[in-house]
């Protein structure tokens, strides 16, 4: 008796062709942050500029590394119009509530009167 199996491998590659190409599919985020939850949260905008402050005290300004003393430059520098810009801050929350009101204070001190604390949605 004489088991072909061509018909085998060729599921296998076929199988193992999917995972490859669906694996590149997945979009994780950069950076891991838990959002709090709150009953009056709404859809999050991917065109607003955002702070992300995670649970070790990391500050990220559009996905780049930056200090509390150097957020306020960076905010000044990637945004031409002050006036009309808006910035969510996305805290951790396990972050720090000293270092989340020393990110508030540089983003009003930059001139920014616009901006939101980011939340999930219980």
């Amino acid at each position: 008796m004489h088991l072909d199996v061509a018909p085998l491998v060729d599921v296998v590659f076929l199988l193992l062709l999917f995972f490859m190409l669906t694996s590149h599919l997945i979009k994780e985020p950069a950076i891991k942050i838990m959002l709090p939850k709150s009953e009056t949260a709404l859809p999050e905008h991917e065109q607003v500029r955002t702070i992300s402050i995670t649970s070790n005290g990391e500050i990220y300004f559009m996905d780049k590394r930056v200090d509390v003393g150097h957020l306020r430059r960076a905010i000044m520098e990637s945004m031409p119009t002050i006036e009309s810009a808006t910035v969510r801050i996305k805290a951790d929350r396990e972050a720090d509530v000293g270092l989340l009101v020393s990110v508030i204070d540089e983003v009003k001190l930059s001139g920014i009167t616009n901006f939101s604390i980011v939340t999930e949605k219980k």
